[in-house]
Protein backbone atom coordinates (compact mmCIF):
# COMPACT_ATOMS: atom_id res chain seq x y z
CA UNK A 1 0.00 0.00 0.00
CA UNK A 2 1.79 3.59 -0.72
CA UNK A 3 1.95 6.34 1.67
CA UNK A 4 -2.11 7.51 1.97
CA UNK A 5 -4.11 10.65 3.37
CA UNK A 6 -6.89 9.12 5.35
CA UNK A 7 -9.24 10.67 7.41
CA UNK A 8 -8.71 9.30 11.02
CA UNK A 9 -11.01 10.80 13.93
CA UNK A 10 -11.91 13.48 12.09
CA UNK A 11 -8.08 14.42 11.52
CA UNK A 12 -6.56 14.25 8.17
CA UNK A 13 -3.31 11.85 8.49
CA UNK A 14 -0.86 10.79 6.23
CA UNK A 15 -0.41 7.34 6.78
CA UNK A 16 2.71 5.76 6.27
CA UNK A 17 3.27 2.58 4.32
CA UNK A 18 5.20 -0.17 6.60
CA UNK A 19 6.68 -1.04 3.05
CA UNK A 20 8.05 2.42 1.93
CA UNK A 21 11.40 3.53 1.69
CA UNK A 22 13.49 4.07 5.28
CA UNK A 23 13.86 7.07 6.79
CA UNK A 24 17.51 7.74 6.63
CA UNK A 25 17.82 11.65 5.87
CA UNK A 26 16.65 15.22 6.53
CA UNK A 27 15.67 14.65 2.34
CA UNK A 28 13.44 11.98 3.42
CA UNK A 29 11.96 13.79 5.76
CA UNK A 30 11.03 16.59 4.02
CA UNK A 31 9.80 14.26 1.44
CA UNK A 32 7.20 13.16 3.74
CA UNK A 33 6.34 16.62 4.91
CA UNK A 34 5.91 17.46 1.07
CA UNK A 35 3.48 14.87 0.36
CA UNK A 36 1.79 15.66 3.63
CA UNK A 37 0.53 19.09 2.27
CA UNK A 38 -1.71 17.44 -0.36
CA UNK A 39 -4.53 17.73 2.77
CA UNK A 40 -2.90 15.98 5.97
CA UNK A 41 -2.36 17.73 9.26
CA UNK A 42 -0.52 14.62 11.21
CA UNK A 43 1.90 12.59 9.35
CA UNK A 44 2.00 8.82 10.55
CA UNK A 45 5.62 7.01 10.13
CA UNK A 46 5.81 3.31 11.12
CA UNK A 47 8.78 2.82 13.31
CA UNK A 48 10.38 0.34 11.08
CA UNK A 49 10.95 2.76 8.92
CA UNK A 50 13.25 4.74 10.88
CA UNK A 51 16.64 4.85 10.03
CA UNK A 52 18.25 3.43 13.50
CA UNK A 53 20.03 6.37 14.06
CA UNK A 54 16.52 8.01 15.00
CA UNK A 55 16.63 6.00 18.28
CA UNK A 56 19.98 6.96 19.15
CA UNK A 57 20.04 10.33 19.92
CA UNK A 58 23.57 10.88 20.74
CA UNK A 59 23.97 11.97 16.32
CA UNK A 60 20.94 14.11 16.89
CA UNK A 61 19.27 12.65 13.74
CA UNK A 62 15.87 12.46 15.78
CA UNK A 63 16.23 16.20 16.50
CA UNK A 64 16.94 17.14 12.97
CA UNK A 65 13.42 15.05 12.09
CA UNK A 66 11.31 15.96 14.57
CA UNK A 67 12.00 19.69 14.56
CA UNK A 68 11.66 19.53 10.67
CA UNK A 69 7.68 18.51 11.33
CA UNK A 70 7.47 21.50 13.92
CA UNK A 71 8.81 23.97 11.94
CA UNK A 72 6.23 23.18 8.39
CA UNK A 73 3.75 22.74 11.56
CA UNK A 74 2.77 19.09 10.91
CA UNK A 75 2.26 16.36 13.42
CA UNK A 76 5.02 13.62 13.36
CA UNK A 77 3.82 10.33 15.02
CA UNK A 78 5.71 7.41 15.04
CA UNK A 79 4.14 4.17 15.01
CA UNK A 80 4.97 0.84 16.33
CA UNK A 81 6.96 -0.98 18.62
CA UNK A 82 10.01 0.88 19.79
CA UNK A 83 10.62 -0.95 23.69
CA UNK A 84 14.25 -2.42 22.30
CA UNK A 85 15.22 1.18 21.57
CA UNK A 86 13.39 2.09 24.55
CA UNK A 87 15.40 -0.31 26.77
CA UNK A 88 18.69 0.66 25.13
CA UNK A 89 18.48 4.12 26.23
CA UNK A 90 17.16 6.38 28.90
CA UNK A 91 17.46 9.56 27.27
CA UNK A 92 15.21 8.34 24.42
CA UNK A 93 12.37 7.22 26.94
CA UNK A 94 12.66 10.55 28.49
CA UNK A 95 12.44 12.29 24.80
CA UNK A 96 9.00 9.38 24.57
CA UNK A 97 7.93 10.67 28.08
CA UNK A 98 8.19 14.26 27.36
CA UNK A 99 7.14 14.51 23.57
CA UNK A 100 3.90 12.83 24.24
CA UNK A 101 2.88 15.24 27.08
CA UNK A 102 2.76 17.64 24.19
CA UNK A 103 0.95 17.81 20.79
CA UNK A 104 4.02 18.30 18.26
CA UNK A 105 5.10 14.85 18.16
CA UNK A 106 3.91 11.45 19.65
CA UNK A 107 5.26 7.77 19.55
CA UNK A 108 2.09 5.26 19.71
CA UNK A 109 1.88 1.52 19.52
CA UNK A 110 -0.30 1.09 16.77
CA UNK A 111 -3.16 3.45 14.77
CA UNK A 112 -5.62 2.62 16.84
CA UNK A 113 -3.81 4.31 19.70
CA UNK A 114 -2.97 7.38 17.22
CA UNK A 115 -7.13 7.33 16.74
CA UNK A 116 -7.69 7.32 20.62
CA UNK A 117 -4.97 10.71 21.00
CA UNK A 118 -6.69 12.31 18.03
CA UNK A 119 -10.24 11.96 19.65
CA UNK A 120 -9.22 12.47 23.20
CA UNK A 121 -7.93 16.36 21.48
CA UNK A 122 -10.85 17.00 19.93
Amino acid sequence: MPDLIEERAGVPVLVCDPAGPPLTTERDALDLIGAAFAGAEVVAVPAERLDPAFFSLGNRFAGEIMQKFVNYRLRLVVVGDISAHLAASAALRALVVESNRHDHVWFVPDLAALDGRLRARA
